[in-house]
């Protein structure tokens, strides 16, 4: 990790220091044939100076000392020189004197880019003789180290390493008329090492994927319409960041989302509370856990909506600043060269009380929906995901299973409409949001009970 204590002295009025490099290693086998295998790291230095509601940045690709002088020179001049235009005439931050150091890198012997390799290509080996009928499968691997120093003149410091690995893989059958594929992710926190030990112990997964694909090949259309339905906790957790999320983001509110109006109104069912956590959740650790911000704010959760009252927005220290509140810790950058973006970091639906096969036996005709490939959402709130698995619901028994279709709906609309919430909690840890910039993301749930419109063929 970086010294970035050094250059205390250098920093004047309100600026940040930051040091990063990121380290990616992507390699996806399709039947068999490794079709991506490579690595790439990315690192450098950046600084960002504030003056008088004006922000200078500047960044470099060399981590020497006459690039880190140079770089806080420039952002300093920058801000400067956009005060003296601008004059905003903004009061300056409140001090936050916080240092934080973590690491999760692992303690095991790292396996090479082959040894990794090698583990893939077992895992092709298992399915290809398992199940050939597959007209097609495919594996990828992504991981990701993010090793930050950052350093503000407030005295702020936080030296990180967070690690992520993830494997995804993908069947295809073809049931006579449509080829038909499902796809699971495994792993999450944590380096390969971590997360993966041997083959083997995915082999049982692998297996419940293929079964979930044969029901999905045998399955049915959706009736399309306004239906009951159980969304799985997957389905929670992109409902809780995508569609709500994203509406509480202070940029997005002050850009005229539907929530800004709302705060301390009634948005969704007495049921509903929704928070975005820093870095725990029931003394785990989250699955993206943020200690310290890019802006060097000591992190703390964010409860968005209590018990179905909207009651907080995310904040960097700028949009809190402006609302008259405290920065909480949503100030996230990607890379070195990247900004600070009001980002979640693990947004997630609280548990309630009902247990899932009561909820499943509640609905008389409706669908429950375990699975989605992602989706999307506006300011409005108004979202459509797609849905990978599912399962029709017959006077409270799960029938047939479904195939790939939609859902959609306004989403503080279908919080309203929650009548039920499971009392389980999962997290799901391979979401990376989009938002100008990448960056990686947690979200979480129970199975909720509500009413939505379900596409059909």
């Amino acid at each position: 990790m970086f010294n970035t204590k050094q250059y205390l002295s250098e920093l004047s009025k309100y600026m940040e220091l930051k040091v990063q490099e990121n380290k990616n290693m992507n390699i996806t086998l399709i039947n068999g044939t490794v079709v991506t295998n490579t690595t790439s790291t990315t690192g450098g230095v950046s600084a960002r100076a504030y003056e008088n509601g004006s922000w200078g940045f500047s960044s470099s690709s060399h981590l020497d000392d006459s690039s880190i002088r140079y770089v806080l020179q420039t952002a300093k001049a920058n801000a400067e020189f956009l005060d003296q235009r601008l004059r905003k005439n903004r009061p300056f931050f409140k001090p936050n004197d916080f240092s934080f150091s973590k690491s999760f890198v692992t303690t095991k012997p790292r396996l090479t880019q082959k040894q990794i390799l090698d583990y893939l290509n077992e895992l092709d080996a298992y399915i290809l003789m398992k199940y050939p009928n597959l007209i097609e499968r495919s594996i990828g691997l992504r991981c990701l180290d993010m090793d930050k120093s950052l350093l503000t003149s407030h005295g702020n410091t936080l030296d990180s390493l967070l690690c992520r690995s993830i494997i995804f893989i993908s069947m295809t059958v073809d049931d006579g008329n449509d080829p038909i594929s499902l796809y699971q992710i495994y792993g999450g926190r944590g380096q390969f090492e971590d997360n993966f030990i041997t083959p083997e112990e995915l082999f049982p997964k692998i297996d419940i994927l293929y079964d979930e694909l044969i029901q999905k090949s045998k399955g049915v259309y959706a009736s399309a319409g306004l239906k009951e339905c159980i969304l799985d906790s997957d389905l929670a957790g992109i409902l809780a960041h995508e569609a709500i999320g994203h509406t509480v983001e202070a940029d997005l509110v002050l850009a005229g989302s539907v929530a800004g109006p709302n705060i301390n109104k009634e948005v969704a069912s007495p049921l509903i509370t929704l928070k975005d956590f820093a870095y725990e959740y029931n003394g785990e650790t989250c699955p993206i856990p943020i200690y310290i911000d890019d802006e060097g704010t000591k992190t703390s959760d964010v409860t968005i909506i209590d018990q179905g009252i909207l009651k907080n927005f995310m904040h960097s220290k700028e949009s809190a600043l402006h609302f008259g509140v405290e920065p909480q810790g949503n100030g996230r950058a990607y890379e070195y060269s990247d900004e600070p973006l009001i980002r979640m970091r693990n947004t997630a639906i609280l548990p309630g009380t009902s247990k899932l096969e009561d909820m499943i036996a509640s609905v008389e005709d409706g669908y429950y929906l375990t699975r989605t490939n992602n989706g999307q959402a506006d300011s409005t709130s108004e979202f459509m995901f797609g849905i990978t698995m599912g399962y029709e619901i017959k006077k409270g028994k799960i029938t047939r299973a479904i195939k790939d279709t939609t859902i959609s709906g306004i989403a503080f609309d279908v919080l309203q409409s929650v009548t039920m919430v499971s009392d389980e909690m999962s997290w799901s840890c391979a979401g990376m949001c989009g938002k100008k910039q990448p960056i990686p993301v947690g979200m979480g749930g129970p199975a909720i009970k509500c009413n939505l419109k379900i596409g059909g063929r």
